[in-house]
């Protein structure tokens, strides 16, 4: 499993636009529908990665801890599905349910998205402010698969955190690791 560090978009870049179906529902989910948020999480994910599959269980607390503050969530997977078959839109949707995802799980077929994001692998973290610039990108916390370090989310909470108290998220970001996204 080769280890991929996140790309470190700079701070203050523009939410990229974007719309793609729900895995779940099938319903198309843009940047739109988090018109009026206080946030936004943007997480690349798949369902194979075992850095991902490391902290699912996380990423579900995640979704229920920050439901009703007002701050979007979406999870998008741009894996070439083609290739890896565990990342086709019905085996994420199965993901989402097995996890209790309460977010949106988006499947990004053409890669566009994960570009835009210059998304480098999953999981992959992104933090916009109210305002729709980048606050935040960067590791969940220090755990990693084997390291013995419990996942608590700690990074990724603090920024999250910031962002509906108004203030500016925390200076020391550190690159997320995880697999590579898998381009065609």
């Amino acid at each position: 499993m080769a280890l991929t560090p996140s790309t470190m978009l700079p701070l203050g870049t523009p939410l990229p636009s974007f719309e793609l179906p729900d895995v779940s529902t099938g319903r198309r989910v843009g940047d739109r529908d988090f018109a009026g948020k206080r946030g936004l999480l943007v997480m690349f994910l798949c369902r194979h990665c075992p850095y991902v599959v490391h902290v699912q269980e996380e990423l579900a607390c995640l979704g229920q801890d920050y439901r009703d503050t007002g701050l979007g969530i979406v999870a998008v997977s741009s894996n070439d599905a083609s290739a890896f078959p565990e990342d086709r839109p019905e085996r994420l949707a199965a993901q989402a349910l097995e996890q209790g995802f309460t977010f949106p799980y988006l499947h990004d077929a053409t890669q566009e998205v994960a570009r835009a994001f210059r998304a480098a692998c999953t999981p992959d973290f992104f933090v916009f402010g109210p305002d729709r610039t980048l606050v935040y990108r960067g590791q969940l916390d220090d755990s990693r698969p084997g390291n013995d370090i419990p996942v608590t989310g700690l990074d990724l909470r603090a920024a999250l955190d910031a962002v509906l108290a108004g203030v500016p998220a925390p200076g020391d970001q550190r690159p997320s690791m995880g697999c590579n996204i898998k381009w065609r």
